[in-house]
């Protein structure tokens, strides 16, 4: 029975049930038939036997597994009407009130059986749609929660944090794992006080019970925005939960500290963690008070961390290395890194791409050309992908060279290798194109930047403002910052010494001064070279009181002087043949000099 009802539930036949108005017509139907079986007192003892052995066959197709239900449809057929002419003679022995006890239990046998059969019947149902539902309850509790923690690694944030609403308005409550997700996605995007006040402290009254995971990320987290006070808040409080802080949670705090140059504090919390004579700091931990040491200058504890960390058999990874290395390249030990960049072959630790562009942007600043080519060449042989950052820093220092054609070399490389720069690679390349007066190359990189996608800024304007500067060509120049507006961008300081420094080229004082007027209006204060421009422009005309006064400006300004105004007054008062005027200038710019 049980059988069925599971199988009539699942392919939704219900309506093979009897429901419940149908048992209550059955009943009443019993009912009065039993009210007529009253009224007809039986006349012999005979019908009695007979109703009772009617009733004892109901009992024995029961045992045999059949359904007495069509014996009582038949009953209630014939309306329970059993006449006086069954009934033999030798029965009326058990007398008129024996039968009426026997009619009524025999009937009230049948009612109960009845009614027992379809109690059980009604239970089967209910705890197959039960069992249903749980199956249904449990697969939908694990894709939810799966789901969550797919929407936070994509970082669709809200998204999941509305399904996790709806599983709890349900009744069902993520787990502790589904949490993490969440508060590590709250964390990488800067939300901390939502991922700790909203949701950790809703997870200590609610459930689930937050876990180490879960403070080490939050402590990460708050480490990440330099908010390293309430991390150590976050800490302290750890043990109120009665959770024990390990080794990430040391590192994180180590190197948070460092960072922040409170070196006492992050020993003394290290000895506060590893509190275990057997606990000595890990290669995390020393990697990071070495790159402390390095960016103090402190070589001889750096170095002495080193060899501890040998003498202690520490494998010592890429990632030591590459601290080892930097450091050296940032206090210009160059044979040192190039030693180290050795042995870290020698002992089969391959360098990454990180290794690579150390040393890249080292040889960079040193104006070694031919020897940071040389290492991307390496690089490159060495079965390591140049990254983004080793594209950059290798452009940057190309077009510092003036070396556009390589330098566009590269930038195809990167497109070819479905890497699609940053606004300021591109800004680079059309830069150097402006100061090469090659306007035409300037304009297709600028539009090539937009056909992959890429959108221009203000310092992409202000290179190709700068092109048609250094090409005579100002209208233009001046339809490009009006060009800006409409893109939503604000021309800066920049934009206006450009375009004044054009105005003053031009002899065009009124169009200079109308846009230091905007300039102001605007908001932004003239520099320097805003003031020397003005100053140059006068000069040009011939105006010595006037350019007197705007360096008058400049000193009363607070503004740092440097010689180039200073160059432009000397110039004029040569010129004009006025060598006292021009030695007087220059001491009084020298006093200042050593004054500041």
């Amino acid at each position: 029975m049980a059988m069925s009802a599971s199988l009539y539930v699942t392919c939704g036949e219900t309506h093979l049930f009897p429901s419940h108005n149908v048992f209550q017509r059955f009943l009443n139907s019993a009912i009065q038939s039993i009210q007529q079986c009253v009224a007809q007192i039986f006349g012999s003892e005979h019908d009695i036997i007979e109703h009772a052995s009617f009733c004892g066959r109901i009992c024995w197709e029961e045992d045999m597994g059949l359904s007495s239900t069509n014996y009582l449809m038949s009953a209630i057929g014939r309306n329970c009407q059993l006449n006086s002419k069954d009934c033999s003679s030798y029965d009326m022995s058990s007398g008129h009130e024996k039968g009426q006890h026997a009619v009524f239990n025999a009937l009230d046998n049948m009612l109960k059986g009845s009614l027992e059969r379809l109690k059980m019947m009604r239970e089967n149902i209910s705890l197959v749609k039960i069992g249903l539902r749980g199956y249904a309850c449990e697969y939908s509790y694990t894709e939810h929660a799966a789901t969550v923690r797919l929407l936070c690694l994509e970082g669709k944030l809200e998204a999941a944090i509305r399904l996790q609403r709806i599983m709890v308005q349900k009744g069902f409550l993520p787990d502790v794992f589904t949490h993490n997700h969440i508060v590590n996605g709250l964390c990488k995007v800067g939300l901390m006080e939502k991922a700790h006040d909203w949701l950790v402290r809703e997870m200590l009254e609610f459930g689930p019970l937050p876990n180490l995971v879960t403070y080490n990320t939050l402590i990460k987290g708050y480490c990440t925005v330099n908010s390293v006070d309430k991390a150590l808040y976050l800490y302290s409080s750890m043990a109120d939960t009665g959770i024990q802080p390990n080794r990430v949670t040391c590192n994180i705090l180590v190197h948070a500290l460092c960072e922040n140059g409170h070196l006492k504090e992050a020993k003394k919390m290290l000895e506060e963690i590893l509190n275990d004579d057997k606990d000595i700091p890990d290669l995390v931990t020393s990697t990071v008070f070495m790159d402390h040491y390095f960016k103090n200058r402190e070589f001889i504890q750096a170095f002495s961390l080193w060899n501890e960390m040998r003498q202690n058999s520490m494998e010592v990874d890429v990632v030591a290395y590459n601290v080892l290395i930097n450091g050296l390249c940032k206090n210009q030990l160059m044979n040192l890194a190039y030693g180290y960049a050795c042995e870290m072959l020698k002992k089969g630790v391959l360098p990454d791409a990180f290794t690579y562009n150390i040393l890249i942007g080292a040889l960079w600043k040193e104006g070694k050309t031919r020897e940071a080519c040389y290492i991307l060449g390496v690089m490159s042989k060495m079965g390591i992908v140049p990254d983004e950052i080793s594209y950059k820093v290798m452009i940057r220092g190309l077009c510092f060279d003036r070396d556009i054609v390589r330098a566009k070399e590269l930038l195809w490389c990167m497109l070819n290798n479905l890497m699609v720069p940053k606004p300021i690679v591109w800004n680079l390349i059309i830069d150097l194109y402006g100061r090469c007066k090659d306007v035409s190359n300037a304009i297709l990189t600028r539009d090539l930047m937009l056909k992959f996608g890429v959108h221009p800024n203000v310092f992409t304007y202000n290179a190709l403002i700068l092109a048609h500067v250094k090409s005579g060509n100002i209208y233009r120049a001046y339809s490009l910052k009006e060009e800006m507006l409409t893109k939503g961008l604000f021309p800066d300081v920049v934009t206006y010494n450009l375009l004044i420094g054009a105005a003053c080229n031009l002899r065009s004082h009124d169009f200079a001064l109308q846009l230091r007027r905007e300039m102001v209006q605007k908001g932004h204060r003239p520099d320097l070279i805003s003031y020397t421009e003005l100053v140059r422009e006068s000069c040009i005309r011939g105006n010595t009181k006037e350019a007197e006064e705007r360096y008058a400006k400049i000193l009363k300004s607070g503004l740092m002087n440097d010689h180039v105004p200073v160059q432009i007054l000397f110039n004029m008062y040569c010129k004009l043949k006025e060598p006292v005027k021009a030695f007087n200038l220059f001491q009084d710019w020298l006093e200042s000099k050593r004054d500041s």
